[in-house]
C-alpha cells in the first residue's frame, strides 16, 4: 500500500487532521476502534506520531483513550449533546449580542453577505451546512474574544460526532434559515438583547432536531 503524501508541517498535526476529517466524514464511526497498526502502515509512518495525533484528538474530545484497549472514536450520548448545545447557546448568543451592539457597518455588511450565501444554498444540504458554519465562526471572529472562539471551535468539533446532524432532518434547513433571518433582523436593528434571544432560540430548536 502506498503511503499518503503529508505536508511539511509537524507530522503528528497532519496525521491528526487526516484522522479528524475521517471522523467527520464518518469513515471512522463513533464507537469504532482505531487500528493503529493499519493506519500507521497506510500513512507510512511509525506509531509515535500517530499516538501524538491521537492525544491531540483526545484533548479535543473526538477520541477516547481506553486503558489496555487503545483509542476509540468518541460516542455522543444525549446528555453529551445537550451539554454541548447548552454551552454553544451561551457562548454564541453572547457573541451575537456583542456584534449587534458594536459591529462596524463594514462588519455587519460582511454578515449580511454571508447570510445571502446561506439563502442561496438552501437547496444544497452540504453547502448550506458549510456556509452555516462559516456564518457562526465569522460572528465569533467579529465578537473578538479569542478564548470564546477557541471554546466554540472545540465544541463544534465534538458536535459533529452526533450521528444525526440536525440540519439533515426533514424541514430543518428551512427552519434554520428562518431563525437566521430573525437573528439578522435583530442584529441590523442593533438590538443586542433581541439578538441574544434569537440565537438562544436557534440553538434550542437545533437541539430538538438533533435528538
Amino acid at each position: 500500500m502506498s503511503a499518503l503524501t503529508l505536508t511539511p508541517r509537524a507530522l503528528y498535526e497532519e496525521v491528526a487532521e487526516q484522522l479528524r476529517q475521517r471522523i467527520f466524514r464518518r469513515e471512522l464511526e463513533p464507537g469504532s476502534w482505531i487500528d493503529e497498526l493499519k493506519i500507521a502502515e497506510e500513512f507510512g509512518i511509525s506509531r509515535t506520531p500517530l499516538r501524538e495525533a491521537l492525544k491531540v484528538l483526545a484533548a479535543e474530545g473526538l477520541v477516547t483513550m481506553k486503558v489496555r484497549r487503545g483509542a476509540y472514536v468518541t460516542e455522543m450520548s444525549e446528555k453529551d449533546l445537550r451539554d454541548v448545545y447548552h454551552l454553544l447557546s451561551l457562548l454564541e448568543s453572547d457573541a451575537a449580542g456583542v456584534v449587534a451592539e458594536g459591529a462596524t457597518p463594514e462588519q455587519l455588511a460582511a454578515l449580511v453577505a454571508l447570510h445571502a450565501e446561506l439563502e442561496a444554498a438552501v437547496g444544497e444540504r452540504e453547502q448550506f451546512f458549510a456556509v452555516n458554519e462559516r456564518f457562526h465562526m465569522l460572528l465569533l471572529e467579529l465578537a473578538d474574544n479569542r478564548w470564546r472562539s477557541q471554546m466554540v471551535a472545540d465544541l463544534r468539533k465534538v458536535m459533529k460526532l452526533n450521528r444525526h446532524n440536525s440540519l439533515f432532518k426533514e424541514g430543518r434547513i428551512a427552519d434554520s434559515l428562518n431563525e437566521h433571518r430573525v437573528i439578522m433582523a435583530a442584529m441590523q436593528a442593533r438590538d443586542s438583547e433581541r439578538t441574544r434571544e434569537a440565537m438562544q432560540a436557534h440553538f434550542a430548536r437545533g437541539l430538538v432536531a438533533a435528538t
